[in-house]
């Protein structure tokens, strides 16, 4: 690694940087991996990639020198068509400049006219002022509520580490009480009920009736605070026979102090998911009484991350308080990323040792040069005015309509990545390292599962625990097996579209999902790795042929449930086989996509010389 401006540029967009758990094994305490890597070769020692041998770097040959030329036309070209018809000299301009608001980038107009991004965007300003208040107040209050030691006693002793989880605990409740109250004003008290509902359910029933209980009252809850509108106050009043006009008056009073969000129901799904964590986390942890860190032989201040998340905490510490700090805890309540009950409550006792300064400074710049990144598109790249304005799609070009459609996926990645990234760099800051949502580019995917992988990372990891693992998982060696698998994919996707909303649209999504699964994994069993050793380029290209399918795919399957719907996407290949124009833009894009996969399995197999292997 180089040093001086370069070297730091190089190490801000290393992998270490945006998340250590992608170069250190999860059975693997941080602290031993670190020393690990300074006193040996590096992480391949460690165990990264066991079982996988990396190819020769191909970066320097004759076939990658060719792929270097294609890219320094294909992707100028991809950035240039949906600017030529953004710019104002377009004949369709004002069809959709009332969709522009004034931008600051070199006199153009920004396109904010998704209700969602314009939102994000007009937040973020309020975002640094948390991320700064929040962390100092800790402080104050750390200094009015100090860890009471025995003289000579270890910060990393049982004592210290409860009395580190209490003044920790302590403050995260008082601080979601005030952002609560802040947020949602008296909805905030609706909020309340359904956690204490939900802490019953995991407290109060019969072992074996909770996950069924949790997973009824919790489906219910998402589908229905959607069609109740948020259960307004006046609802319920209108319920009661005979209420007094008074009570109605007081409801309807009630439903008007909403706080800075007044639709708290939109943003709570995300809180659904911990509360499952927490009441399958407690079922769990009554059936294994007795596996603390201590009885194992581990080290409670030095876990590793699957240590951190397979180990329940002690009973005491699922108390309604410790659940409400977690439910709310102010960094991660409105997006994320999803810190499972068990991660929280021992990153509470034991300070992570994968937050280092100099790392969460890394990661802010990289959080900044995202949101610069999001700027940039926005002010010059106008594919979500130009869809809003409903155009007549047969005046744009099978080119247009491609790049317009492929570049809204851009803009919805990016409308995601910027709260994701800049709420995990607050909980960094805050003392909490959750996982890290977002691993590749969009355009860094050739796999369906892979994909899945690597995006929303942190909920793929949450739906495995609680869904996918609990239902056995897949098996595709049998008929029998492999019809259940199918059930099983089909019950996470469409547990993934309901959470999201409830939409025939992403329904429709789930299952293109899990259709465009079944190819990739028949293809895995019939051309196998290991029946094609001696032939490993051949086996390459073949393999790089059936990407491009996956990724024709996997952008059909997003623009149906995240980008205009099924109309969208016949609009899409209504005009890509429509005249010599459309298939000839085709069949350029399949091979520029056939060069960008090549260059993708290229960036895994340097990850995977490096001993990194990220499975996606």
């Amino acid at each position: 690694m180089g040093g001086g401006i370069l070297g730091f540029i190089r190490s801000i967009y290393q992998l270490d940087t945006l998340d250590t758990r992608f170069t250190t094994p999860s059975s693997v305490p941080y602290k031993l991996a670190a020393e690990t890597k300074r006193d040996s070769v590096g992480a391949q020692e460690g165990g990264l990639s066991k079982g996988k041998r990396a190819e020769r770097s191909k970066w320097a040959t004759p076939e990658f020198y060719l792929y270097y030329l294609v890219f320094l036309v294909a992707v100028p070209y991809m950035f240039w068509v949906p600017f030529e018809v953004s710019r104002e000299s377009d004949p369709r301009y004002p069809k959709f400049q009332r969709y522009l608001s004034e931008g600051w980038m070199l006199g153009r107009k920004v396109d904010v006219s998704d209700s969602q991004l314009r939102t994000i965007r007009g937040k973020i300003p309020h975002i640094f002022g948390l991320l700064v208040v929040q962390p100092l107040l800790r402080r104050v209050w750390n200094l009015f509520k100090p860890m009471r030691l025995e003289p000579g006693a270890s910060e990393t002793s049982p004592r210290a580490a409860e009395a580190r989880l209490e003044q920790r605990i302590s403050y995260d409740a008082f601080f979601g009480a005030i952002l609560l109250t802040a947020l949602h004003g008296t909805s905030g008290l609706k909020i309340l009920g359904l956690l204490w509902l939900n802490y019953q359910i995991a407290t109060k029933l019969p072992r074996k009736v909770v996950p069924w209980a949790t997973w009824l009252f919790n489906l219910y809850i998402l589908v229905t605070m959607k069609v109740y509108d948020g259960y307004r106050f006046k609802t319920f009043v209108d319920w009661i026979p005979f209420a007094p006009d008074s009570l109605a008056d007081l409801a309807s009073w009630m439903d008007n102090q909403q706080g800075l969000l007044n639709r708290w129901h939109i943003l709570f799904n995300i809180t659904i998911l911990r509360l499952i964590s927490f009441n399958l986390d407690y079922a769990w942890m009554t059936d294994r009484q007795g596996g603390s860190p201590i009885e194992k032989q581990l080290d409670p201040a030095n876990l590793s991350e699957r240590d951190r998340v397979d180990t329940p905490a002690p009973k005491s510490n699922y108390s309604f308080r410790n659940y409400f700090a977690y439910a709310i805890y102010a960094p991660l309540y409105l997006a994320g990323p999803i810190l499972t009950f068990n991660d929280y409550i021992s990153q509470c006792r034991y300070k992570s040792a994968s937050i280092e300064l100099s790392r969460t400074v890394k990661y802010g710049i990289r959080c900044l040069l995202v949101l610069l990144a999001m700027e940039f598109v926005l002010h010059f790249n106008y594919a979500n005015a130009i869809s809003n304005a409903r155009p007549d799609w047969s005046s744009y070009t099978p080119a247009q309509i491609a790049l317009l459609s492929f570049f809204k996926l851009h803009i919805i990645w990016l409308k995601l990545l910027v709260p994701w990234r800049l709420f995990r760099f607050w909980s960094l800051v805050d003392g909490i390292d959750p996982p890290e949502n977002m691993l590749r580019c969009v355009s860094d995917n050739y796999s369906t599962l892979s994909f899945w992988r690597s995006w929303h990372r942190s909920f793929y990891r949450w739906t495995l625990r609680y869904i996918y693992i609990p239902l056995g998982g897949s098996n595709f060696r049998t008929l029998a097996s492999s019809v259940y698998s199918v059930v099983t994919y089909l019950a996470v996707f469409m547990f993934v579209a309901i959470w999201h909303d409830v939409d025939f649209q992403l329904l429709v999504w789930s299952w293109l999902i899990v259709a465009f699964f079944l190819p990739e994994i028949a293809a895995g069993y019939l051309f196998p790795r290991k029946k094609w050793e001696g032939r490993p380029t051949a086996y390459r290209m073949l393999c790089c042929v059936g990407a491009v399918g996956n990724v024709l795919m996997m952008i059909s399957a997003n623009v149906v449930g995240f980008g205009g719907g099924v109309d969208a996407m016949k609009a899409l290949w209504e005009g890509l086989f429509r005249g010599l124009s459309g298939i000839s833009f085709l069949t350029g894009s399949c091979i520029a996509l056939f060069v960008g996969i090549q260059v993708m399995f290229e960036i895994r197999q340097s990850e995977l010389r490096k001993g990194i292997d990220l499975k996606c």
